[in-house]
Formats: structure tokens, C-alpha cells, sequence
């Protein structure tokens, strides 16, 4: 099989990119960066993106799971504390979540047992939006939201401007509706406490184009062949 089509195949990108990354330097074969576009990839052969080995052609997994609170997003913890890997023990292949929701944070959490997919996706230069739920404590002002939109200090880090839709409102407690493509540790947490407001409750919703929808708690499903190709473009 061609170099482009094992990296298209694979769920990474299209063959048209899989061709450019090969002439950057970033594919490696057998472990040698190769730089031929017509080179084979026969049985045995490993084939890394990024420098990470990615998994043969047809095998990629990619699932949406919608993580409860309480749960760690990690393969595993010294302090015998759930983690997403009890949702998902019916599947024989290795996955792995993409990044990170906190454990007081439920919603949409991608897996995959993909490495090079996994790290393109969290990489904040492909601006892949995340949108989240969010209850907070109060009212949510029109200059606060002006501030999360235009990026807030969050501790010696500004954030990136962010999509905020106030979806109901009272004295006591605001739902709201932020969209932001970076993903520093509780961000979402940090940028609303940096305008005056705490997070009573937080849910991630959506990553792009992918919507958790009706899933339930604790359950996922497989992304849709739709939903794959989403993700190969917004990588490109």
C-alpha cells in the first residue's frame, strides 16, 4: 500500500496531506524519515507521524465518551480513583483519552488508540473548538463577557479570544454557552474566576463538529464516518 494511503487510511489525514507531511520530514518508516511519496508500506513495517507510531491501516478507533463527574481522564491512578478506562473495558483494542477533562468536569471526551491523531488534535495551531456548558455563580455581565471574549489572564497566561452565548440568566445562577480552541489545565474554571464568577457546574458539549448530543452518562459510541472525515479536514 502507498505511504499516503496507510496514512489516510489510518484516519490521520487526507492522502494530499499525508504528501506534504512526507516531504516536511515528518513521517518516518522502519524509523528513518523518508521523504518519497511512492514508497510502500509491505507487512511489519511501523510507520510513524509526528513521531508517534500510528496504528495499521483500518484499525483506528475514535469514540466520544460522555464522562461522568468523578472520574480521572487517565489509563490509570496510584490512588485506585476511577478512571475513564472502567467505561470503556469492553473494548479489546488500547485507547487512550485525547487530552483532559477534570474530575469535576462531565461531557465529551474523545478516545482513540491513535497517538498522531490524538496529539494533532490538541495541538491549539488547528484551532479546533471545544464548547462547554457551563453554570456559574451570578449575573454575567456585558463587560465580563466582553473581557472573556477578548482573552483574560489566567495566571501569567491570556487566553485566546473565546465564543461566550448567555443561555439563561438570574440573580443567582447563569448558564452560559464558551467556545475556546486551547486547553490549559481548568481553563475554563480559571477564566471565569478571573472576571468575578464561579463554576458551579461545567460539561463539555461538543469538540468541533462532534456534538455529544443525547449520549448518555458513562456510555459512548463510535464517531461516524461523517464525523472522521470532519476531523481529517479541520487537520489539513
Amino acid at each position: 500500500m502507498r505511504l499516503n494511503k496507510y496514512i489516510a487510511s489510518a484516519g490521520i489525514c487526507s492522502r494530499r496531506k499525508a504528501d506534504v507531511l512526507t516531504a516536511s520530514g515528518d513521517v518516518k518508516l522502519n524509523g528513518l524519515v523518508v521523504r518519497e511519496m511512492g514508497v510502500d508500506v509491505k507487512d511489519g513495517d511501523v510507520v510513524e507521524v509526528y513521531n508517534r507510531v500510528i496504528t495499521s491501516a483500518g484499525k483506528l478507533i475514535c469514540i466520544v465518551l460522555n464522562k461522568p463527574k468523578g472520574f480521572i481522564t487517565s489509563v490509570g491512578d496510584n490512588l485506585g480513583r476511577p478512571t475513564v478506562m472502567d467505561l470503556v473495558g469492553d473494548i479489546p483494542e488500547r485507547i487512550f483519552p485525547v487530552g483532559r477533562l477534570d474530575a469535576d468536569t462531565s461531557g465529551l471526551l474523545l478516545m482513540t488508540n491513535d497517538g498522531a491523531l490524538s496529539q494533532m488534535l490538541m495541538h491549539p495551531k488547528h484551532k479546533i473548538y471545544k464548547t462547554y456548558r457551563v453554570k456559574i455563580g451570578g449575573v454575567l455581565s456585558d463587560e465580563r463577557i466582553a473581557r472573556l471574549r477578548k482573552g483574560v489572564d489566567i495566571g501569567g497566561f491570556v487566553t485566546s479570544p473565546a465564543e461566550v452565548k448567555v443561555l439563561r440568566q438570574s440573580e443567582r445562577i447563569t448558564t452560559v454557552e464558551i467556545s475556546i480552541f486551547e486547553g490549559k489545565n481548568r481553563q475554563v474554571r480559571k477564566m471565569f474566576a478571573a472576571v468575578g464568577n464561579s463554576v458551579v457546574e461545567l460539561k463539555r458539549v461538543a469538540v468541533g463538529d462532534i456534538l455529544l448530543g443525547r449520549l448518555k452518562e458513562g456510555h459512548y459510541r463510535k464517531l461516524t464516518r461523517q464525523e472522521l472525515l470532519h476531523l481529517r479536514d479541520i487537520l489539513e
